[in-house]
């Protein structure tokens, strides 16, 4: 089997689908445990990428090198990244169609809030990140303030786990200090995830919310837009594959377009709203029209949570693995601990000013910061905590602002110190 140039035998194949599987199954396993009502639900399965990569990555890799022009050649990275964005697309896609028959009413209402919510997020995100370079700078972590710079970027968008902030920063720091972005990056990355997961499931036991009345409150804010009998549109297939996959299909290509930020054109800095943004906006306006003339485009509800899950774990496997044979290799305490407090502060900034100041109820609330924060798995942790699909919609309004948002301020961090 021909792979990018190279040659992978269908056992070496084999051999990666047994490791993903068993993550998958130990992973859910983990995920059970319930400690005094809080359970890592589907996250389980990112600990136990995390600690696959950690100690057999290298077995992995061992696999998935081979011999290209007599010389080897690793694909570790990009076969991990392919079940990452495979996951990725299926997830988001999913939330999409979800959200779609709520979200503009939802968003009409409450849009001050969003946009509000959104930036004061990536706001304390971006007040962290300072704190923690003059820091860094105190202790003497780096050989010179650029390096610092570049590695506390990383670090940022590890913590929000944001790739598009990964990008920009990679693109704005000199050619020598990428890797200190990268390093960063995968530090950060791991409490960036769980943090996030944590968060969601303890507030409600801290505030001892009454899941029942919070619930009440969510779904009249989320009014459905508008309601129709899918039973009197024609389906297009049983299962509502070709509607998603379309969706997906021009998700990804919306997600690609590129809009220049600075530098020379396209050879510059570039937007873009990337696969995540891509198939959340073209689901989000499918599922909200629903159809198209006779021809039903909404998948089934049962299609939708089964492509979310396995989309969730997918994710999380992919950039599980990657992860954990970073934080291994470059680990040091001391980031770490400003990873931790970057993923930390800006969420209890976000709750506080969406509860004292915009009012939101708590599933709007954590709905919002998990947007806010572009946390994937946390929004798939809400909804199982919340039992709602309704945190969905709150969490599709506020992404696209914190996503544009982490984009500028990660760039204007690199730029002013």
């Amino acid at each position: 089997m021909s792979i990018l140039g190279g040659f992978i035998s269908v056992k070496t194949i084999t051999y990666l689908m047994f490791c993903l599987f068993a993550i998958a199954a130990v992973g859910y396993g983990l995920g059970r445990i319930t400690i005094k009502g809080v359970a890592l639900g589907t996250a389980g399965v990112f600990i136990v990428a995390l600690l696959f990569g950690c100690f057999f990555y290298n077995s992995l890799d061992a696999q998935l090198t081979v011999k290209v022009n007599g010389e080897a050649q690793s694909y570790t990275s990009n076969a991990l990244k392919i079940v990452e964005n495979m996951g990725l697309v299926l997830f988001v896609t999913s939330v999409g169609f979800i959200a779609g028959p709520k979200f503009f009413g939802n968003f009409k209402r409450n849009f001050k809030s969003y946009v509000l919510l959104g930036l004061i997020i990536i706001l304390g995100g971006g007040i962290a990140t300072v704190l923690c370079i003059y820091a860094g700078r105190a202790l003497g972590l780096c050989e010179n303030n650029a390096e610092l710079t570049a590695m506390m970027a990383g670090l940022l968008s590890g913590a929000l786990t944001s790739t598009p902030a990964f990008s920009a920063a990679k693109a704005s720091v000199a050619s020598e200090y990428e890797s200190a972005v990268a390093v960063g990056h995968g530090i950060a990355y791991i409490f960036g995830v769980i943090g996030v997961v944590l968060f969601v499931q303890l507030v409600p036991k801290f505030v001892h919310a009454n899941m029942d009345e919070e619930r009440k409150k969510a779904v009249a804010v989320a009014s459905v837009d508008k309601i129709y009998d899918p039973s009197k549109f024609i389906k297009l297939d049983d299962f509502s594959f070709l509607p998603f996959a379309a969706a997906a299909v021009l998700g990804i290509f919306v997600g690609s377009i590129k809009i220049p930020l600075s530098g020379d054109g396209f050879g510059g800095t570039c937007f873009s709203l990337t696969t995540t943004g891509g198939c959340l906006l073209v689901a989000l306006l499918i599922g909200h029209f629903g159809h198209i003339g006779k021809i039903n485009l909404m998948p089934t509800e049962h299609t939708l949570k089964v492509f979310r899950e396995l989309g969730l774990m997918l994710f999380l496997i992919g950039a599980g693995v990657a992860g954990g044979a970073s934080f291994v290799k470059y680990f040091n305490v001391w980031y770490f601990i400003f990873g931790v407090f970057m993923t930390i502060l800006p969420m209890i900034i976000g709750y506080f000013f969406a509860k004292y100041v915009l009012k939101l109820s708590l599933f709007n609330n954590l709905g919002s910061i998990t947007g806010g924060m572009t946390s994937t798995p946390a929004l798939g942790t809400l909804i199982h905590v919340t039992k709602s699909e309704d945190v969905a919609s709150a969490y599709a309004a506020t992404y696209p602002v914190a996503l544009i948002a982490v984009v500028l301020i990660t760039q204007f961090i690199i730029i002013l110190f």
